[in-house]
This record gives structure tokens, sequence and C-alpha cells, in this order.
């Protein structure tokens, strides 16, 4: 029992740093996925011909440049870290482990469909649910070995993308992608029987673009997160602050020149670029998450912390809350506000709807054990009824 309590506050204050961590990649999914919603020309990466002005173009070159192919990352090495310590739960649970992690990827599984059929062709859950069993096969593997496997994942797409520059390859035929841009903001902007009809429609080239382009990565980021995890290194950041700082220097200047090429490029919508953007995008998530552990260390950076698990805790029920919001405001099954909104007026709304997620989180948490999809998760997970309120 004494070593129990000893070992609480560590407990604390990593799960605290984790859920921070959650929070803040939960904000950069955001800024990327609203223009999703704001434009049905961004899921073909062409800019929308409505908006061409130097400060519109400049805002889609800040969002390409920090965020995009960034955050899905951190996020996907979150899930690969949290694995671990599902494991720790089921063995402190005297559970097995696998009918467990099963039925949570089902249930996973279950919730992403819905979530692409009825909101957002974009969906991850469903990619994420299928990479999770590649996970559970694996999740002995060394920690070494799992790195080694991380980087030959993207070592391989590096290759392939780059492969397809050399061919001229065009990643996007941008007189096609305006067609169906135009037709999709039309179908997004109409009745919601059109809307449906729409994410059904563009669900194919959803999940192809996911194949090719975000699951190897998103698999690779497992595994670090499982390295890390079973290493504990995120047990006490500041026993690692010059791992820390190393992470940082190497990092920011080679993933801030490659954001900046593939900007230079035309974004990812060459090949050129998803290559550049593949290869050292995941050197800017790390920069990013290491900089945000260090940052939680002290002590405004514990206020920020303590800000922003919250909405951590509540990733997955925030996840979808974004996609509902959004998909009112911007298509038909709300205002229709689609192909309407400038820019820079859907950077804003973004920070705004986040902003409202992190008080909303605070206020639920204060009452409840667990968002509402996270506490109907945990029951199909744990087959059982966990606790509702505190």
């Amino acid at each position: 029992m004494t070593q129990q309590l000893a070992d609480r506050p560590t407990l604390t204050r990593r799960l605290l740093d984790v859920d921070a961590l959650r929070g803040f990649a939960l904000f950069g999914i955001l800024i990327v996925n609203i223009w999703y919603f704001a434009s049905g020309y961004a899921f073909h990466r062409v800019p929308d011909p409505a908006y061409g002005a130097p400060l519109d173009h400049g805002v889609h070159a800040v969002v390409a440049f920090v965020f995009e192919m960034k955050f899905y990352l951190l996020f996907s090495f979150l899930f690969g870290y949290s694995f671990t310590l599902q494991i720790d739960a089921a063995d402190r649970a005297g559970a097995a482990f696998r009918p467990r992690f099963l039925r949570r990827v089902a249930g996973l599984f279950a919730l992403g469909a819905l979530h692409a059929v009825l909101l957002f062709h974009g969906d991850i859950l469903t990619t994420y649910a299928v990479l999770g069993l590649i996970l559970l096969a694996l999740h002995r593997i060394r920690p070494r070995t799992a790195l080694i496997v991380a980087g030959a994942l993207v070592g391989l797409v590096v290759l392939f993308f780059a492969a397809m520059a050399f061919a001229a390859v065009p990643s996007v035929d941008e007189p096609a992608a305006l067609a169906n841009g135009a037709a999709t903001t039309a179908a997004l902007g109409g009745a919601p029987a059109d809307v449906i009809a729409e994410h059904l429609r563009s669900l194919p080239t959803a999940i192809g673009g996911t194949v090719v382009l975000q699951a190897p990565v998103a698999l690779a980021m497992f595994l670090v997160g499982l390295a890390v995890g079973r290493r504990r290194l995120l047990a006490d950041p500041p026993a690692h602050r010059r791992g820390l700082l190393l992470i940082q220097a190497i990092g920011y200047p080679l993933g801030l020149a490659g954001a900046a090429a593939v900007v230079a490029l035309g974004g990812i919508s060459t090949m050129a670029g998803l290559a550049v953007s593949t290869l050292t995008s995941p050197l800017l998530a790390a920069a990013y998450a290491a900089s945000m552990l260090s940052v939680f260390q002290t002590s405004a950076g514990r206020r920020l912390a303590t800000a922003l698990a919250p909405a951590g805790r509540m990733a997955l029920t925030n996840y979808l809350m974004q996609s509902l919001v959004l998909a009112l405001i911007f298509t038909g099954l709300g205002f229709g506000l689609i192909g309407e909104v400038p820019p820079l007026a859907v950077a804003a709304i973004a920070v705004a709807v986040f902003v409202v997620q992190l008080v909303a989180s605070a206020a639920w948490l204060r009452s409840h054990r667990y968002g509402p999809v996270e506490w109907l998760l945990r029951a199909l997970t744990i087959w059982s009824r966990p606790a509702w309120r505190r």
C-alpha cells in the first residue's frame, strides 16, 4: 500500500501529461479537418476558386506549414502509447487483454463507420480499428524492433511517393478535382439525404487515400508509441529532459525545412510534396510533442496541461462532436454554409469550437468519470457497466 501511495503522484502526472498532449493533438486535427467541411474543394487538395486572395492563400499556407500531416501522427503515436496503458489496466484488473481489446476495436470500427456515413467521409477511426488488430498481433515486439519497423514503413511510403514524382505521376487531376469540388459543395449544401449520399459516394476515394497516404505511417506511429510506452518514457518527462531537447534540436530544423519545401512544391497535391511531407512530418510532430511535454513541467505549463487534459480525456467524444458541430455549420444537415465562409473565419471557427470543448470537457468531468462515448466504449471493452458519475 505504501508503494502504491508513493507511485500515485507519478501516475497522476503521467496521465495528465498524456491527456494534455492528446488534447493538443485534438486541436491540430480540428484545424486540419475543418477545411473538409468548409469547402468541397479541400478534399480534392485544390484551392477553392472563390477564395484566391493573398490572405486566403496565406491562411491555407499556414495550415499546411504548421498543421497538415503532423497532428494525426501525434494522435497515432498516442494511440500506440495508450495501448500499453490498456495492457497495464487489464493486468491490474486481472483480466485477459486480448478479448478486451478486440471488443474495443470492434466498437471503434462501428463508431467510425457511422461517423463516415453520417458526418465525415474522412473518418480515421475505422482505420485505427483495423490497424489496432495489427498492433495487437505485434504487441510483444521489442521496442528496438518496433522502431526499426516503423522507420521501414515510413521509408517505403517515401520511396513510393518519390518514385511517383520521378515518373511525373500527378497526385491530383486539377480540372477533374475542380469539377468534383463544385459538385461536392452543391451536394453537401443540399438536403440531409443529399449529404449522406455524398458521403457514401466519396467513401471509396477517402478510403483509398487513407490506405495509401495515412495508414502505413499511422501504423509506424503506433509502433513508436508502443516502444515509448514499453520503456515508460512519458512516465517522468523531467528525467528525459536532454532527450526532449535533442528531439527538438533535430525535429524543428528538419521538420520546418520540410514543411516549407512541401508548401513550395504545391502542398500534398503533388507527389513530391507527399514524399517530403511523409519524410519530415514525423520529425516535426515529434518536436511538437517534446516541446509540449517540456512546457508542461513549468508552472505556467501545468496550468496549460490542466486546461488541455479534460479535452484529451474525452478525445473520442470531442472528435465526434467536432464533426457534428462542423456538419451543422457547413453542410445541409444544418446551416449549409459550405463554400461561403472565408478561410480566416474558418480558422476562427475552429479555435472557437475548441475553446468551447475545453470548457465543456472540464465541466463534464467534474461530475462524470468518462466522456459519453468513452463510457460507452469502456462498457464494451470491460463488458460491464462502468460508473457513470463520480
